[in-house]
């Protein structure tokens, strides 16, 4: 998984332009809703085979997806509600180019067809568990940021899938099917290993304050014969 050092990097790079930039009249919010528009004109582009296109669109929306964090950072306009609509438009985002992937399977003839449709449907399913799974495990108190492929490293697999075309985008296609569900239960097994210590720990913790109330229950030993 290179997203740790790979999205650190970008992340500098970000903040560095915004605060370059400095004061621009676009919130956050704004270049978040931009970048899913972008998205969506991807989507549609790919769903009618022209494949590049969505691909080159899909970098800027990429981009967006970048600078609106970097710009929340810099000025300081971060809240909670513009985390919780960038997670949440992400999925949206995720979703369109998945469903304008398989609506231009579709056309393709061949025996091909129905697998790429099925997989890009896996991989449609697998890059949704692999957030929610994180979300999810987080609002529990886990930690949970460990697999193969976070939204990062299936944007640029996708985005060269889409430049390239043909039998690379069909790989990928699989590749994600594949990688995205492993992702997801990676994390599961992380979040399991957890909760398995938290209950491990619990059970020693119960066991030996039940241990020290047993022996102060028990009456002192009295002295024997001959003690001073």
């Amino acid at each position: 998984m290179f997203t740790t050092r790979f999205e650190a990097w970008v992340r500098r790079r970000a903040e560095a332009l915004m605060s370059a930039l400095g004061r621009t009249p676009l919130t956050p919010n704004q270049i978040t809703v931009v970048g899913v528009a972008l998205t969506f004109l991807a989507a549609g582009l790919a769903a009618f085979g022209q494949l590049r296109w969505a691909g080159v669109v899909l970098i800027f929306a990429g981009t967006c997806d970048i600078l609106d964090g970097a710009l929340a950072r810099s000025t300081k306009a971060g809240y909670p509600y513009g985390a919780f609509l960038d997670s949440t438009l992400d999925r949206y985002s995720e979703g369109a180019i998945y469903l304008g992937l398989a609506a231009y399977f579709v056309t393709v003839d061949g025996p091909l067809q129905r697998w790429l449709v099925l997989a890009t449907m896996a991989a449609l399913a697998g890059s949704f568990l692999v957030s929610y799974v994180r979300a999810r495990a987080q609002s529990l108190g886990f930690t949970c940021e460990t697999g193969l492929f976070a939204r990062p490293e299936r944007v640029v697999v996708t985005v060269i899938g889409l430049l390239i075309g043909g039998p690379v985008l069909y790989g990928v296609v699989f590749l994600l099917a594949i990688i995205t569900n492993i992702t997801a239960l990676q994390r599961i097994r992380e979040v399991w290993l957890q909760g398995r210590a938290q209950r491990l720990a619990r059970e020693r913790e119960e066991s030996g304050a039940r241990l020290a109330a047993e022996a102060s229950l028990q009456p002192p030993r009295g002295r024997l014969q001959g003690d001073p």
